[in-house]
Formats: structure tokens, sequence, C-alpha cells
């Protein structure tokens, strides 16, 4: 293994190791899930219009992709919006392994956008995994609208994942970037008075620590991870890249267990659950490696 590809490797595991930590500043924010989002995508919209204009990244683009990419950009606000909302109706363990089923949900999705069959193996893992949500809802009944929640989260992220497909050829990474979060920021704000209506708040601003767990949130969580990100792109193989992101939910529950001993709030039962999720998605890249073997150029 050469030495670009060991360090390719070890910036995707530190950017998936940030990830984790998503969750974990959630439930420290005092905010309703939707100003907490709103905020979040303030913070790095502006913070990467600055970033982007000091490094000569700004490109401009026709008002109709704009509209494309904001488009994205406000499905993944509403993934936010629900992870978050998981974690304040439920917890942080539980929204994450809700999100643990994504790659599992796009067996079905995926074929829907891109019009072929579904792989009737995938569609069994996915009902592997389902069961294994079915687990921890059944006994751990107080969490069932955050798993409610946290499995709609699970849903957005694969649309902005299928989406994205669609949309990557033609455009650099910095532009899908920088035009994603600022539509979804648009997207969010224009959404928020009805929110706000179906869920007030008697709090809008941030308060205390609220403003150093956003700034973290953003320019640590969101930004620097963007270029860790981008940096083992280029040197990593989509299929490495994928089996990596799966360990987020993995070091996110670590965190939790650590600093909030979530495990105390949780049935032996929920161990199993998750453990099933885990089972299939490794089923899942094992089938991926063996028919990806030959061909996967890269790590």
């Amino acid at each position: 293994m050469s030495k670009s590809i060991r360090t390719a490797l070890l910036r995707m595991h530190l950017a998936v190791f940030i990830w984790g930590f998503t969750g974990v500043l959630g439930r420290a924010i005092s905010l309703n899930e939707g100003l907490l989002v709103w905020w979040r995508m303030l913070i790095t919209a502006v913070s990467l219009w600055i970033l982007f204009f000091l490094l000569g990244w700004i490109r401009r683009i026709k008002t109709k992709d704009f509209l494309k990419i904001a488009s994205i950009g406000t499905v993944l606000a509403l993934h936010w919006l629900c992870f978050y909302g998981s974690i304040k109706y439920a917890n942080v363990s539980v929204a994450l392994t809700c999100l643990a089923t994504s790659g599992l949900f796009s067996a079905i999705v995926e074929p829907i956008f891109f019009r072929r069959k579904i792989n009737p193996i995938e569609l069994f893992l996915g009902l592997f995994a389902l069961a294994g949500i079915g687990i921890i809802y059944f006994t751990n009944l107080e969490f069932s609208v955050g798993i409610y929640i946290g499995l709609a989260s699970s849903l957005f992220t694969v649309l902005v994942s299928v989406m994205n497909k669609k949309l990557v050829d033609g455009y650099e990474p910095q532009a899908i970037c920088l035009y994603q979060l600022s539509g979804g920021f648009l997207g969010l704000t224009l959404l928020m008075p009805l929110y706000i209506w179906l869920f007030p708040s008697d709090s809008f601003l941030p308060a205390g620590w609220d403003w150093l767990w956003l700034v973290i949130l953003s320019w640590l969580c969101t930004i620097l991870t963007f270029f860790l990100y981008l940096y083992s792109l280029r040197r990593l193989s989509a299929f490495t890249m994928n089996l990596t992101l799966t360990l987020e939910p993995v070091y996110g529950i670590i965190l939790a267990f650590a600093l909030y001993h979530e495990s105390k709030d949780l049935s032996q039962y929920f161990y199993i659950g998750f453990g099933l999720i885990l089972l299939a998605v490794a089923l899942q890249m094992r089938r991926l490696t063996r028919k990806k073997a030959s061909t996967m150029p890269g790590v």
C-alpha cells in the first residue's frame, strides 16, 4: 500500500470519526432540531462563501442549475432536521442506528430512480436490517417517535445520494458543496415559518455554549470533513469510501455511550437489533467485495 493511499485512508477515517460527533453535539445544543439545522446551515454557508472567495473557488452557474442543486440541498436539510429530531425524541444511539439502514434502503430507492430491477439479495438484506429496527422498536417503545423520525432521516439521506449521482457529472465538487449548502439554507428558510408554526419554540437564538457547539458543528464536522473527504475521494475507490462510511454510526454510538452513558437507557435487545443491522451491512459489503475485487482500481 502506497504512502498516499495510507494517508487517504487515515484522513477518511478521521472524517468519519468527526462525523460521529455530529449526533453528540446535536444532543448538547439546546435549540430544537429545526433551529439547530437552520443555524448550522447559516454558519456553514457564510463560512464557505468567505473561504471559497479567498481560495478563488467560487464559480458562477446557471440559475436553473442552481435551483437543481439547491433542491438537493433542501432534501439534505430535511435529512439533518429528521436526524436531530430523532436525537431529541429518542437519543443519539437510536438515531444513528436508524441511519445505519440508509445503505440498505438504497436497494429499493436506487432501482426506482435509475429504472433497473430490484436485486432480490439486496432487498432481503434490507428486510434483514429492518428486522433489527423492529427488535429495537418493540423493546424500546419509549423511543418509537424517535425511531420513525430516524427512519425518515435515513430515507432522506438515500434520496440525497441518488440525486447527487445524477448531478455529479459536469460540476466541480466545490461548486456542488457551496451551492448545495447555500441552496439548502435558503430552502429551509422558506420552510421555517411553517415549521415554527407547527413546532413553536421559546428560544430562537443559541444560548451560552450553543454558539461554540454550532461553530464546531459547522467548521469541524462540515467544512473540515469536506476537505478530508475530497482528498480521500481522489485516491480511494468508491467501495472503500462506502465501507468506511458504515463506521460512522459505530463511532457515534461509542461516543454517546462514553459521554452520555446512553447504554443505561437501552434494553439488551437494542444490541441484538443493532447487531442484525451491522450483519446485514457486512454481508452486503462482502457481496460487493467479491463482485468488484478483480476490477477495483485502488483501495
